[in-house]
This record gives C-alpha cells, sequence and structure tokens, in this order.
C-alpha cells in the first residue's frame, strides 16, 4: 500500500522516523556515495542517516524498524534545487517581454514601467506564484532578489509570501530602481532582520542586496563602503546583482582595496569580467551566482555564462532563474543551458587543434544547482545535499515515467531527462511541500483567479500613466 499524505504528515510531526526505502540515492555530499538503492531516515526536520539498508544497521536499526517505510523503489531520492537569484515580485508578467532585446530594454520595461506600479498585495502574489512554482518544479530553497521594496508593506508582503508557502526563503531587500518611494530602504531592514530573521522555524532569512554599480539607477542602491558597513553591523551577507563588465571589474578592484571584498558577498551574472576581477574573486572567496538563460538569451555584456572563468579561480557557481518576464521558470533549464553552453565552448575552442578543453559533467551542473547554491545563500550547513544532521530538503522524483525509463545513471537522469512532471515529492525540513504529485494545501483555482487579477490591475495602472 502506498504510504499516504495524512500518515507521512502525522509521522513528521509526532517526531516518528520515516524511512524512505528502495530507490536510487544521490547525496551531492563528497563524503556519502550516492546509492543504486538505498536508504535515507528521517526523524523530524532531519536527516539522520543514510545507508544501503537501515534496518539492518546497528546504529539506526531500532529507529528504522520502528519508522514509517516510504517505498522508494523506481525512484530517485535527491537534495532540493536552490535558486540563487529570482526577482520573485514579476511572476505575474511571466513571459510578457520573451523576446526582449537587452538588458536596457527590460530595464526600461519592467523596472521603469511596470514596477513602480506594485501595490503591496501584488508583491504578495507574484512572490507567492514565484515561490509555489519553484517548490512545484524542486526548488526547495529560493532567493528572492526583491528590488521593488517602495515601502515597508511591499518588503512585508514579500517576505509574508515566502513564509505562507513554506519554502525555504531568501529574502535579500534593495529599493526600487525608479520612481516613487517611501526611501524606507535600507534602514527598514533593521526591522526586517528583526522580524522575519528566522523566522518560519527557521526557513526564512535576510540578507541585503545592491548593485554593482551606479550606471542603472544611481549610487543610492549601488554596493560600497556604507551598505558594506549596514550589511556587517546587521550581521547578513549581501548579493549583488548587474556584475557585468569593465565597470563591475573596476569596482570588484576598488571593493578588494578597500577591504569589503569578502566571503560574505555574493556576485550575481558576472559576465565580461576581466582576469584581474576573477583573480581578486577567488582570493576573497566570495560566491557567484550564474543565471544560464539570463546571461545567454537576454544577452548580457558577453552573453556567455561565466562558469570557466569562476573553476579556474577555485569558485564553485550557484545557479539562478533571475526574471521570469523572459525566461524559464525551473532549474533543469538551467543545469541544462549551461552544461550545453559549456561543452559546447569547450569542444569549439580545441576544434580543428590537438588541444583539449576541460568539459563540465551533469555532476557539475548539479553541484551547482544544489550544494554550491546553498554556499552562497549561507545555506551550506542546513541544505544542499543529503547529509546526517541537515534538514530534510529533498526530492523523489519518478525515474520510471516514460520519459525517465529505464534508469540507468540517476545524475544524469536528474540532469538531462527529468522535469517538474516526474517529480512526486518535495519535503522542506521533512515537510512535504508536493505529494503525488500536487502541491499539498493549495487551491491552483484560486490562485489562478489571483494572479489574473493582479496582472489585470497592474497593466490597467501602467496604461493609466500612458
Amino acid at each position: 500500500m502506498k504510504t499516504t499524505l495524512a500518515d507521512f504528515t502525522a509521522a513528521h510531526d509526532s517526531d516518528r522516523p520515516i524511512l524512505l526505502t528502495g530507490g536510487a540515492v544521490v547525496t551531492m555530499d563528497p563524503s556519502i556515495p550516492d546509492l543504486d538503492a538505498g536508504d535515507v531516515l528521517l526523524v523530524g526536520p532531519q536527516i539522520i542517516a543514510i545507508g544501503a539498508d537501515l534496518r539492518s544497521d546497528p546504529g539506526h536499526g531500532a529507529a528504522a524498524a520502528s519508522a514509517l517505510v516510504v517505498d522508494t523503489r523506481g525512484a530517485i531520492v535527491g537534495p532540493g534545487f536552490v535558486d540563487t537569484h529570482r526577482h520573485a515580485w514579476e511572476a505575474q508578467l511571466r513571459r510578457s517581454i520573451p523576446d526582449v532585446s537587452d538588458l536596457g530594454e527590460y530595464v526600461m520595461s519592467t523596472l521603469a514601467g511596470v514596477a513602480p506600479n506594485y501595490a503591496p498585495e501584488d508583491m504578495y502574489i507574484g512572490t507567492r506564484l514565484a515561490a509555489l512554482t519553484a517548490l512545484d518544479s524542486g526548488i526547495t530553497t529560493m532567493l528572492d532578489f526583491s528590488h521593488n521594496s517602495r515601502t515597508s508593506a511591499h518588503s512585508d508582503a514579500a517576505l509574508n509570501a515566502l513564509i505562507d508557502t513554506g519554502i525555504r526563503g531568501v529574502h535579500a531587500s534593495m529599493g526600487p530602481h525608479f520612481g516613487e518611494w517611501d526611501r524606507q530602504w535600507p534602514k527598514d531592514m533593521n526591522r526586517l532582520v528583526s522580524d522575519f530573521h528566522g523566522a518560519a522555524d527557521g526557513l526564512v532569512t535576510v540578507r541585503l542586496a545592491a548593485l554593482a554599480t551606479d550606471e542603472i539607477a544611481g549610487p543610492a542602491i549601488a554596493y560600497g563602503p556604507e551598505l558594506a558597513a549596514f550589511a556587517r553591523d546587521l550581521g547578513v551577507w549581501t548579493s549583488i546583482d548587474a556584475v557585468l563588465g569593465i565597470p563591475s571589474s573596476e569596482a570588484i578592484l576598488r571593493w578588494a582595496r578597500m577591504g569589503i571584498l569578502d566571503p560574505t558577498l555574493t556576485l550575481i551574472h558576472a559576465t565580461g569580467l576581466t582576469p584581474e576581477a576573477w583573480t581578486a574573486m577567488g582570493d576573497a572567496g566570495v560566491t557567484v551566482s550564474l543565471a544560464p538563460t539570463s546571461d545567454a538569451q537576454i544577452g548580457l555584456e558577453s552573453a556567455v555564462p561565466a562558469v570557466d572563468e569562476a573553476l579556474a579561480v577555485g569558485i564553485r557557481p550557484g545557479l539562478s532563474i533571475d526574471v521570469e518576464v523572459a525566461l524559464a521558470s525551473d532549474m533543469f533549464t538551467q543545469m541544462r543551458t549551461l552544461h550545453a553552453i559549456q561543452r559546447m565552448r569547450a569542444t569549439n575552442a580545441a576544434y580543428g587543434t590537438e588541444e583539449t578543453r576541460n568539459r563540465i559533467t551533469t555532476r557539475d551542473v548539479l553541484d551547482f544547482a544544489t550544494l554550491q547554491g546553498a554556499h552562497a545563500n549561507a545555506l551550506g550547513h542546513v541544505t544542499g545535499s543529503l547529509t546526517p544532521g541537515k534538514e530534510a530538503d529533498l526530492l523523489i522524483v519518478r525515474a520510471d515515467d516514460i520519459n525517465n525509463m529505464p534508469l540507468n545513471d540517476a545524475v544524469g537522469t536528474l540532469v538531462l531527462g527529468s522535469d517538474a512532471r516526474n517529480i512526486d515529492t518535495v519535503l522542506v525540513a521533512g515537510n512535504p511541500r508536493k505529494w503525488a504529485g500536487s502541491l499539498v494545501g493549495e487551491d491552483i483555482d484560486a490562485l489562478r483567479e489571483a494572479v489574473t487579477r493582479s496582472r489585470n490591475a497592474i497593466i490597467g495602472r501602467v496604461a493609466a500613466t500612458l
């Protein structure tokens, strides 16, 4: 008999052990080997043990014997994906500019034209939609680069949306680029950290967000000594967007001289940077968030995701979705895009010569989409791999579906074969957020009505300003 959602939830809530058994196990922990068929033991929010047969294990046999058994034969058990950068508030406007020509068009159409017309309830609906879509496609952690914080109420709405969906959410707060706003940022972050950092039993965290330079929107939201000191005093990390080209390269070297280029920074995109900037980044131990489809499709600087440059200086990057107004919403697309582009570049660079170039593997991109993303989100100690002691943020992916059968290589199947339809179960801190292929506790018809109503209201406000 298949385990029911009610039985699973009751076991989780009572701290009864739960044994996922019989499936292929992909740990993404370098110290714990994958298993062609194995067990993962959970208690409450945590992973307790991983092994080939935990019921016969001297240390965990008693707990495994008393556990609720979940049969995962024919499936892959792996860590949830980690999104290191998404502008979640934009989700009502998905694919509204699918053929956007460049960064400038996106900035003027979305950030200058649409963003000023968002009310707090629109922030809530967009962020909620993005987070639920993330969960549906196996993303258990999402960093929301929330750069439309026009009032405190806008920030609160975005944070409450993360809390209400049950995702592991990182709220990166930044003031808007254009239009009228209360100028409450960044000071309001003192309140946000006090009220929300660690909310929802630790699922929600808060960090600062900024731009690399003042080219797009002026100096107020550009990273520098003042924002660095502010983040340091708050004790939070900083995500820096639009790290692009020569101006950002010069800024990075300037930050290094000032002593404000450090491991608490996540630099986003990082396309078209100079070798000197990359060397400084590697020396400082920063993390990097690549946005493979954004870089290539929108055409950011060189338009080539900077995976080779990152790896050359010892940085293993995380991956991100970026803007759903023009891009796909899922991590499978990011992994496949990066995998294909890097291998194409490596082969093309050596074509017609005796030279060979290193090509990344499916395990590399899965590592970027899980463990390295967790490190970039300052959550590597909590999530990103199946590791005893970490929280149970994991996926059960059907490997016997028509697009995955027969299972020959679990990592290859996760990266190259699977999509959201194959994800049977999503757990966040052991709580089921997707079960038997459907989001748990969500009225999709009501969500659709709210999203459409919000989208129409925003478009109406934009039209009224023309």
